[in-house]
């Protein structure tokens, strides 16, 4: 097996180690009453290459390879589980939304705590 295509085994067997269900679905928090599970999206990609040749003037043959990656994570849901029941709220606009997603359910549970 050549350079690039170790490279290139060794780079698949890495992603698909890291996803899996748990980097989908992160972990569950508890706030107040209501048990909030956050929904992600994962996304990435890479490439990989190779070559070789003879350099102009030289004499032999020289080889060259690599590998890139890269990805990322954005929350897209948050699953609420409370006395109500069990809703799907769409968080738009990333970490930010899901923190205000999660403002919002505190802020109602500390309403309902009053009263």
């Amino acid at each position: 097996m050549d350079d690039v295509q170790t490279l290139l085994t060794t780079t698949v067997g890495e992603i698909e180690r890291i996803l899996s269900s748990k980097t989908v679905v992160g972990e569950p928090m508890t706030v107040g009453e209501a048990t909030l599970i956050p929904l992600v999206s994962v996304g990435f990609g890479f490439g990989a290459g190779g070559g070789n040749g003879t350099a102009p003037g030289q004499t032999g043959q020289n080889s060259g390879g690599g590998t890139g990656g890269g990805g990322g994570i954005k929350p897209v849901a948050v699953l609420i589980v409370d006395k109500q029941g069990v809703r799907l709220e769409s968080v738009k606009g990333g970490a930010a939304s899901f923190a205000e997603k999660v403002a919002d359910v505190i802020g109602k549970g500390m309403g309902k705590a009053q009263k």
